[in-house]
C-alpha cells in the first residue's frame, strides 16, 4: 500500500474515533511491508494534518462552497491531505500533491474528485492569498495558524506573554528527536554509540545526561536487535531528569506510584545499580504487562510490580520508604510535539486535574520516611498544574521542604528553590515540571 494511501486511512481512523495518532500509527504501521521512504512520509502526513487541522479548514473554507465541518469525513481527509502537502512540503511538487490526491479520490469518493480537483487547483493558483491567514484578533489568528483551541492561546498569552507564547507555538511545530537512554548496566554509552553507528543509525552524545543518546534514522524499534538485547530504551531528556533529580542511592526502598509505561520507574532502578527495591505501581493491567516487559528486557532485578490505585490512601506503605515519584496525570501541554491532538482539548476536560494530582500527592506523601525525597512531576507547563499545587501541598505539610536541585543545569532561575520549569522553546526538549522536597519531620 502507497504512503498516502495508509496516511489517509489512519487519519480515517483518528478523526472517526477520536484516537491518538501515535496509537493509529502503531495500529495500522504493525503488519504493513513499507520501505523506509514510504513509512516517512505515511507518517510525516498524518502528523502534519493532525497538528495543522484548523488551518487546513480555515483554508478549505475559504476556496469551498460547503464549508469543513459540513464535507464528509473522506473529503476533508482528503483535502486536508492536499493542502498540507502544497503547503508545507517542499520536497513533493504540486502536480505530485494534486494528482496523488485525487486518484485516491477516484478509489474512496470517486463523485468527489472533480471538487478536490477544482480546489486543490484553485490553492496552486492563489497560493500567496490563500495560504494567508487574515485575521486581526490575535487569539483567533495564532488559534488559525497554528492549530490550537483558543482558550488556550488566551491562557498562554495570560500566563507568558505574546513573544514567549508564540515562539512556544513554533516549537511545538518542529519535528522532536528521537533520544534513547543506554542500559548502563549492559553497555557503556560509547559503546552502544559505536552498536547503533555500525547499524546505520546516527547516534548523539547528549550533554549533561551522561546515559542520553540523540538518534536519527532509528526505524521499527521494536524490531531492532540492540533494543531486543536490553541495550537501550527509548526516554526524553526531560523524563531522564526526574530521575537524575531524584538521584536515589543504591540500596534504597523507592517507589514510583504512576509508573506506567515505566521508562522512570527502570531509570532508577537502573541509577540504583541494581540493588535496593523499586516498587512500581500502576492501576490498569496492561500497563503493568507493559512495565514487566521494559523491565524484564532491561534484565531488571529490583522492579517489584505492584497494582495499586495512586488516588486512594495505602495505609502498608505509610513511613515507609526512601524515595517516593508521584509523575502525576496531567494535561500533557509540554508533549504537543509527540501528541498534537492534545492542542484540541476543551477547557473543561483540565478542570478536575489539579485536584486528581492533589490528592495522589498527598497520598504519596504519606509514604516517605522522615528524611526521604518525594518527587512531584508533569508533562505539562501549566501553573495550577505545576507550582500551585506544590505551594498548595506545602502550606498544609509542614513536615515538608523544597530542597535546592543540584544535580541537574537545566533551569538556573528556579533549581536552587527546589523545582525546574522546562520548556520546548527555551531548553529544546519536553514540556516538564519537576519538584523535589524533603521531609523534614
Amino acid at each position: 500500500m502507497k504512503a498516502r494511501e495508509i496516511a489517509f486511512k489512519v487519519l480515517c481512523d483518528i478523526e472517526e474515533n477520536s484516537n491518538y495518532s501515535n496509537m493509529a500509527i502503531n495500529k495500522h504501521f504493525k503488519n504493513l511491508d513499507m520501505n523506509n521512504q514510504d513509512r516517512g512520509l505515511a507518517t510525516e502526513l498524518i502528523y502534519g494534518v493532525v497538528e495543522n487541522k484548523y488551518y487546513l479548514d480555515y483554508i478549505i473554507d475559504k476556496l469551498s462552497k460547503i464549508k469543513s465541518q459540513k464535507l464528509s469525513i473522506c473529503v476533508k481527509i482528503l483535502l486536508r491531505m492536499g493542502i498540507y502537502q502544497i503547503a508545507f512540503l517542499d520536497s513533493i511538487s504540486d502536480y505530485a500533491a494534486v494528482n496523488e490526491t485525487v486518484s485516491l479520490a477516484k478509489k474512496y469518493d470517486n463523485r468527489s474528485s472533480g471538487f478536490i480537483n477544482a480546489i486543490l487547483r484553485n490553492v496552486i493558483r492563489k497560493r500567496e492569498d490563500i495560504l494567508n491567514v487574515d485575521i486581526d484578533d490575535k487569539v483567533m489568528y495564532l488559534s488559525t495558524k497554528y492549530s490550537y483551541k483558543p482558550w488556550l492561546i488566551k491562557n498562554w498569552i495570560v500566563n507568558f506573554g505574546e513573544e514567549f507564547t508564540e515562539d512556544l507555538l513554533e516549537a511545538n511545530n518542529e519535528r522532536p528527536s528521537i533520544y534513547i537512554r543506554t542500559n548502563t548496566l549492559k553497555i557503556s554509552r560509547d559503546e552502544l554509540i559505536n552498536k547503533l553507528n555500525e547499524n546505520d543509525i546516527k547516534a548523539y552524545k547528549v550533554p549533561n545526561i551522561e546515559e542520553a543518546i540523540r538518534v536519527e534514522n532509528l526505524k521499527n524499534i521494536e524490531n531492532n536487535d540492540l533494543f531486543k538485547q536490553g541495550l537501550f530504551t527509548i526516554q526524553d531528556i526531560s523524563s531522564m531528569i526526574v530521575g537524575k533529580v531524584m538521584n536515589p542511592t543504591e540500596k534504597s526502598l523507592v517507589l514510583d506510584v504512576c509508573s506506567a509505561p515505566g521508562g522512570k520507574t527502570t531509570h532508577i532502578a537502573t541509577l540504583m545499580n541494581n540493588t535496593g527495591t523499586v516498587v512500581s505501581r500502576d492501576i490498569f493491567d496492561h500497563k503493568l504487562k507493559l512495565i514487566k516487559s521494559t523491565v524484564d528486557r532491561l534484565g531488571l532485578t529490583n522492579v517489584q510490580i505492584e497494582k495499586q490505585d495512586a488516588s486512594l490512601e495505602d495505609e502498608n506503605s505509610v513511613d515507609k520508604f526512601d524515595y517516593v515519584l508521584a509523575d502525576v496525570p496531567c494535561s500533557g501541554l509540554g508533549i504537543i510535539r509527540r501528541k498534537p491532538e492534545i492542542k484540541f482539548k476543551e477547557k473543561a476536560e483540565l478542570k478536575d486535574l489539579p485536584n486528581i494530582q492533589r490528592t495522589i500527592l498527598d497520598n504519596a506523601a504519606k509514604c516517605v520516611k522522615v528524611g526521604g525525597i518525594l518527587i512531584y512531576s508533569t508533562c505539562t507547563i501549566q501553573e495550577n498544574e505545576n507550582i500551585n499545587v506544590i505551594n498548595e501541598f506545602l502550606q498544609e505539610n509542614e513536615n515538608f521542604e523544597l530542597v535546592p536541585i543540584k544535580e541537574v543545569n537545566v533551569d538556573l532561575d528556579n533549581q536552587d528553590k527546589g523545582y525546574l520549569k522546562i520548556y520546548p522553546n527555551i531548553h529544546g526538549m519536553d514540556g516538564f515540571f519537576i519538584s523535589k522536597l524533603k521531609r523534614v519531620r
